[in-house]
């Protein structure tokens, strides 16, 4: 049985260095649409365009999952819609799914991202502390209930 595993949380949370972590310690696939954005020269703040990126790496993260791939997506999943239409397609499919919530205070993703800022790596989108608060506006951290939809990572394996 394949798994899919999501990455929640907002903007300097971890999200992009657990990812990694992860690939390196589970057979994972990892998507994430920031750096396919870059990739393909592709303005990062382009709302369309990201649409339509993600929407392809979900595509692709089905694929991977019906074939009996572990799979990691990348996306934030800021929105519990979100989460919800990735647990239920899982479900409908026989697939297994872990969601990992990184709920890291604002002054230290500020912290985080002003280091980034200061020597970005390609697909990075260089933020604001401004932008920080109007991103939080759109946040929908999981509560308990939610959480217990998931199953849990496998014991031993990297998570938060």
């Amino acid at each position: 049985m394949s798994r899919l595993v999501l990455i929640c949380g907002m903007p300097g949370a971890g999200k992009t260095t657990l990812a990694r972590r992860m690939v390196q310690e589970r057979l994972l696939v990892r998507l994430c649409p920031d750096e396919w954005l870059a990739g393909l020269g592709v303005d990062l703040d382009d709302e369309e365009i990201r649409l339509r990126v993600e929407q392809v790496l979900w595509s692709h993260a089905q694929e991977l999952l019906a074939a009996g791939v572990d799979t990691l997506l990348e996306n934030g999943l800021w929105m519990r819609e979100e989460r919800d239409e990735k647990r239920q397609w899982a479900r409908r499919h026989g697939v297994e799914v872990e969601l990992t919530v990184l709920d890291v205070p604002l002054e230290e993703r500020w912290r985080r991202i002003e280091r980034r800022n200061a020597s970005p790596e390609a697909g990075h989108v260089r933020l604001t502390y401004a932008d920080l608060e109007h991103y939080q506006q759109f946040f929908e951290p999981p509560d308990e209930d939610e959480l217990a939809l998931f199953e849990r990572p496998p014991a031993g394996l990297p998570t938060a």
